[in-house]
């Protein structure tokens, strides 16, 4: 069991008055949680605050050092406060408010459009030199952007979802599918630029908040998946998963930010291939993950998306 999964409302009520003071604290309350943080939000003071808890700390660092790229456009909560409990860590920020994302119906989606192509230009602007990943330091080369893409999806011992490889191959249809997309990611690779852009990689589970009237971004959150690579990667993760989104899907994001570059001049070579590319990376990555978590229905329905991402490349 995750650490995060063990803290309930009251442990983490009680941490926060040791770590505060019960007089200078208040309304503690769960905000929710997923495979890695377990979020509560509390009043310090009279200041709305997030405190998360997780096992892993480096991806409360990333968010601390996210904040550096923040502004206007692409807003990022401060982070406050690092450090170790129940065995794991947690990260307090400051509280954002609004409404998820991907809760958008379709006209909340037009509406929120020229805020999100900005925030998705502003993330592209931010040009990070050194590794791919880049929470390391600009000075770590360790590894090009095409090396991760392929890095990504070897099932290396001791890694988080570690074991995931095995749990493919007991499932033969799903794994000809994995084998078949791993074929195709390496055939693209020579299209991928070797480019470092700031990614969120995460754009889709609950980490970006909305204005009410969906006018423009509140917080982009939870930086624990970011990377530095090729700007069209945070495109495709829109693509890919838009089919789990109605309204998203209704916008045919594909064409719209062709469109958008077109508008502003700029020239992407070989987008499509790299579309494709990050696409499948996105679908493999996410079978592994989905083996490793036990989650069958997950497996079926990113098979079969990435199925599609297959067959579009034989048109």
């Amino acid at each position: 069991m995750a650490v995060c999964e063990t803290i309930d409302e009251i442990m983490a009520a009680r941490f926060i008055a040791e770590r505060y003071g019960s007089n200078r604290t208040a309304h503690v309350a769960e905000l929710g949680s997923g495979d890695w943080s377990r979020a509560f939000s509390f009043s310090l003071e009279g200041r709305e605050l997030v405190m998360r808890f997780g096992r892993y700390q480096e991806d409360f660092l990333k968010d601390q050092k996210a904040m550096g790229f923040a502004r206007t456009e692409l807003p990022i909560p401060t982070v406050l406060d690092i450090g170790g409990a129940f065995g794991g860590f947690y990260v307090v920020s400051e509280r954002h408010f609004g409404v998820f994302l991907e809760t958008l119906d379709q006209r909340e989606w037009y509406a929120l459009l020229p805020a999100l192509l900005r925030g998705l230009d502003a993330l592209r602007a931010i040009q990070i030199p050194g590794s791919v990943n880049w929470s390391k330091g600009s000075d770590d080369s360790s590894m090009s952007w095409r090396q991760w893409l392929v890095a990504s999806l070897e099932d290396c011992p001791g890694e988080r979802v570690s074991g995931w490889r095995a749990l493919l191959e007991e499932m033969p249809e799903i794994n000809t599918v994995f084998v078949a997309g791993e074929r195709a990611l390496r055939s693209l690779l020579w299209a991928c630029p070797e480019v470092r852009h700031l990614l969120h990689r995460d754009l889709l589970n609950r980490n970006v908040l909305v204005a009410s009237d969906a006018s423009r971004l509140e917080a982009i959150f939870d930086w624990g998946c970011s990377l530095a690579g090729d700007f069209v990667y945070e495109v495709a993760w829109l693509t890919f998963w838009s089919p789990w989104y109605p309204a998203l899907e209704a916008l045919d994001f594909r064409q719209l930010i062709q469109e958008h570059y077109h508008n502003i001049g700029l020239k992407v070579e070989h987008f499509n291939e790299r579309l494709s590319c990050y696409e499948l990376q996105i679908g493999l990555e996410h079978l592994a993950y989905s083996a490793f978590t036990g989650r069958e229905d997950d497996l079926h329905t990113i098979a079969s998306r990435t199925l599609q991402t297959l067959e579009r490349l034989t048109d």
